[in-house]
């Protein structure tokens, strides 16, 4: 340290500085100052009076100061705020791929009976018909329970929130497991239903909350993941578990999955407070806020039209002949879903509406090669492509666009997006019901094509509000 002064000084390391009285410094820095100074570590500092301080930092002062901080200062300083998880250029990936571990968990509990219904409706002494309602009962249980119960615990911390959803999931498998009674059965995969909903209108906020604002798109994309992994790869799996040993294995494979995931959450994913009653308004105050009923609307016809095709593409295309090779077009689905996840977490913080505008056209351009090429096999494997390419970021582009236009009031935009969802889910598995007893299986790409065509109209005239063009977090 090299200091020109009057008075005694004593220095450690390298600096300048300039005083009259006494003065010790250890590390690099430069101080000016009248009186008494004692300073440890590097910076600039103007004052009189006495100083005690500790780091560095800049500040001009005249009197006596305490403080402790880094940079240039001189004066009082409070302690440098640790940062969180938001302030770091970086994505926390452990507690985000925690959370896409339960968004898994909550597609894959939902959908799991779909491939295993023969074995079920024997143990349970029921129709295959009746059994399939266990998926419907599940979306009803959301949809019901959805807003009221966000509502209900607006104020609990979110981390808390999120263990009690997943342990409601523990439960409901293991009982559904263990069950041999239908109403039993049925009542485990309605608390599913309801941990679902508070699941679905937790996770993508949450994944938000846990990342920079630049980097924002890609923690939702990286979460929603479960989503494609769950149907293209989990109902198979599942599937196949339970073929080889037995229906009641794959559900309490899905609670030890849900256990790990418990123990996980708790290791990796950061807790956040709820929201201050004071701050809180009704839910039904979201549908105000603009942009908010365009982006409710599209996502109920949007899912709508998917649900028609794909809850019922095993009888689609085994009516093409293509049965057989069921598991491997979901898969060629599956897989460009993963794709179009990539590509959205990368550019949705600047592209959101473009990308919702592509994603629809692709799903469109999907269901026209199925409505008049269906014959051609190759070109239905182009069809699931462009159909996975097209849907696979559809949860992100919307979880994410109603966040936005919600603003203060996006967890009740969340939790309405949710309810819709579900409804959409449940409408669609009986409108393509309806479909294919009435005008069959080649009915669905058509029906996707006229849903569709209102729901590109309405992202389009979205500009101001909902799906704005270049649309960046501040």
């Amino acid at each position: 340290m090299s200091d020109t002064g009057t008075g005694t000084e004593t220095g450690t390391g390298g600096g300048s500085g300039t005083g009259t009285g006494t003065e010790t410094g250890t590390g690099g820095g430069s101080g000016t100052g009248t009186g008494t100074e004692t300073r440890t570590g590097g910076g600039s500092d103007t004052g009189t009076g006495t100083e005690t301080r500790t780091g560095g930092g800049s500040d001009t002062r005249t009197g006596t100061g305490t403080g402790t901080e880094g940079g240039t200062g001189t004066g009082t300083r409070r302690p440098a705020e640790s940062r969180t998880p938001r302030d770091r250029d970086k994505l926390p990936l452990p507690a985000l791929l925690a959370l896409a571990t339960a968004v898994f968990v909550t597609s894959l509990t939902e959908t799991l009976p779909a491939g295993l219904l023969p074995a079920m409706s024997g143990a349970l002494g029921a129709s295959q018909s009746a059994t399939g309602q266990t998926v419907t009962v599940y979306a009803v249980g959301t949809f019901l329970t959805a807003i009221p119960l966000t509502a209900a615990t607006a104020g609990w911390r979110r981390g808390r929130l999120l263990l009690t959803a997943m342990t409601g999931f523990a439960a409901a498998n293991t009982v559904t497991a263990l069950s041999s009674s239908y109403a039993l059965t049925m009542t485990a995969r309605f608390v599913a239903g309801v941990a679902a909903g508070l699941a679905w209108a937790l996770l993508a906020g949450y994944a938000r909350r846990l990342a920079p604002p630049r980097l924002e798109g890609k923690a939702m994309a990286i979460a929603m993941a479960g989503i494609p992994m769950a149907l293209s790869l989990g109902v198979p799996a599942g599937t196949f578990l339970g073929t080889a040993l037995g229906w009641r294995t794959a559900f309490l494979a899905m609670t030890a999955l849900t256990v790990v995931l418990l123990l996980w959450i708790r290791l990796a994913v950061p807790d956040h407070p709820g929201q201050e009653r004071a701050t809180r308004t009704p839910m039904r105050h979201a549908l105000r806020v603009p942009g908010v009923p365009q982006v409710l609307t599209v996502t109920l016809v949007f899912v709508l039209a998917h649900t028609i095709l794909y809850a019922y593409v095993a009888a689609f295309l085994d009516d093409l002949g293509l049965g057989g090779s069921t598991d491997v077009i979901l898969l060629v689905f599956g897989a460009a879903s993963l794709l179009s996840i990539w590509i959205v977490g990368a550019r949705v913080h600047d592209r959101l509406r473009a990308l919702t505008v592509a994603g629809t056209l692709l799903v469109a351009a999907a269901a026209a090669l199925l409505a008049l090429f269906a014959g051609s096999t190759p070109l239905v494997y182009v069809a699931a492509a462009l159909w996975g390419l097209g849907w696979g970021g559809i949860p992100t582009l919307l979880q994410t666009a109603a966040g936005r236009a919600g603003g203060e009031q996006a967890d009740a935009a969340q939790a309405m997006l949710v309810t819709l969802w579900n409804v959409a889910m449940a409408g669609g598995g009986v409108a393509g019901g309806v479909l294919l007893d009435v005008a069959g299986s080649g009915s669905f790409p058509w029906m996707v094509l006229l849903l569709l065509a209102p729901v590109l109209v309405l992202v389009l005239r979205s500009r101001n509000h909902g799906f704005p063009p270049q649309e960046r977090p501040e």
